[in-house]
Formats: structure tokens, sequence, C-alpha cells
């Protein structure tokens, strides 16, 4: 029975993890990372679909807030860390790490470069800003 049961959870994960790629922002709550300046972890039971990734909520009304205006929530130049994209690499931010300027959510890859960014917040992002519009 134990190898019938190992089997059958190890055919899931590739699924699993196909799902996992889907997601957006790795499942975290953007309204909850730009509300609380914390990373605040979506609820499976609250998504909702956007440019073709599902985006998690850690409540109801972070969702409907996210669906009214998905723009104005989703992670700046797609998520992409500005700080590498300013060295013209684009390299994934993390939702773990992540810098608030103005309105906009920032994903960065690390600590580090979470403080470059506030260090110098204008001439990264008009750099990168170069580099993603090209």
């Amino acid at each position: 029975m134990k190898p019938l049961i190992l089997s059958v959870i190890l055919a899931c994960v590739p699924a699993a993890q196909a799902l996992a790629q889907d997601w957006a922002i790795e499942g975290f709550d953007a309204v909850g990372l730009l509300q609380s300046g914390r990373p605040v972890p979506g609820r499976g039971d609250i998504a909702t679909m956007w440019k073709g990734k599902v985006w998690h909520f850690a409540s109801e009304e972070n969702r409907s807030r996210f669906e009214s205006d998905p723009r104005s929530f989703a992670p700046a130049f797609g998520g992409l860390c500005p700080v590498a994209l300013a060295k013209g690499q684009r390299v994934p931010g993390d939702p773990r790490h992540f810098v608030v300027i103005g309105d906009r959510l920032y994903l960065v890859r690390s600590d580090r470069s979470a403080r470059e960014l506030r260090r110098a917040p204008q001439e990264i992002l008009t750099r990168a800003g170069e580099i993603w519009d090209r």
C-alpha cells in the first residue's frame, strides 16, 4: 500500500509545480505588500486571473481592490528586479524582498538590492526604465 501512496504523491508533484508556475509573485498578496510593507501570503481560495497569472490574496477586500485597478498593485517592470535591470540583467525579483517607492511596488532579488535601490532610486529606476522600454 505504501508504494501505491508514494506513487500517487509523486505523480501529483509535477502538476503542483506546473500550477505554481502560473502564480503571480509566488502566491503573495500584492495589495498586502503595498499596504503592510511586509510579505503577506495569499490564500489559495481567494484568487483572480490577470495577464495569464493567478494572483492570490489574503482577503476578499484585497482581491476586490486589485481587480478594480490591477496595474496600480502589480509590481513594476513585470516583477523584474530594477537594480539588476539597470545593469542590463533581466532577473526576477523576490516578493520577500521588495521596495515601495511612491505608490509603486518593486520586487528586488535580495536585501542588498533593496538597500541599493533605496540609496539611489531615481538613478536606478530611470536606467531600468530605459532598458525595460527597449
